[in-house]
């Protein structure tokens, strides 16, 4: 018997790929000294655009036999 995780919608899946990584942002900003507003619109923009990005260019295209 071969278990598989369950299959998640695109766009979940790019929700949180860009959630994780605008945390990463954000968090890493404030390690290095950048205020929590700035730091904080920076990593909600580019989520928004890592979100686009991945949900448009991160499907796997459909294999033709």
């Amino acid at each position: 018997m071969h278990l598989r995780l369950p299959a998640f919608a695109p766009g979940v899946t790019a929700f949180l790929w860009a959630l994780v990584l605008a945390l990463y942002m954000f968090f890493g900003m404030l390690a290095i000294g950048i205020s929590k507003p700035t730091a904080f619109i920076i990593s909600a923009v580019a989520g928004f655009f890592i979100f686009l990005y991945i949900r448009l260019y991160g499907q796997d295209l459909p294999v033709e036999e």
